[in-house]
């Protein structure tokens, strides 16, 4: 089993579908047996807000689907110093105070890792 760590840094619903494609893939790794983390920095921290609403015209709750993979045994960590600062929803709460991490655990986690991606 390989270990892969998946960062997200942008908006999840940017007009884009980097944080879709980065959910998407961390569902694939995850079914096929590999270890998956997830670490969101910077404006991916909205992923991890129950105030993110799926905009009308998107048909991905990415929210829901974050938390999905993470009650499957996707490890999840959300950057603490950005839920101050960040994202649209900055000062808002994270769904859940147990996936607030750090930037020692993201460097133990890149560490850990055999390959880390960026989305």
């Amino acid at each position: 089993m390989k270990k892969f760590l998946l960062i997200l840094t942008n908006q999840p619903y940017n007009g884009t579908d980097n944080a879709y494609n980065a959910l998407r893939l961390a569902g694939a790794l995850k079914n096929r047996g590999e270890y998956v983390r997830i670490f969101l920095m910077n404006d991916a921290v909205d992923l991890a807000r129950n105030s993110t609403q799926k905009p009308e015209n998107y048909d991905f709750d990415l929210v829901a689907k974050l938390k999905e993979l993470h009650a499957n045994g996707v490890a999840l960590k959300v950057c603490g110093s950005c839920e101050a600062r960040c994202g649209l929803r900055a000062g808002e709460p994270y769904f859940d105070s147990e996936i607030k991490g750090s930037m020692d655990i993201l460097a133990s986690w890149v560490a850990e890792c055999d390959q880390v991606m960026t989305f």
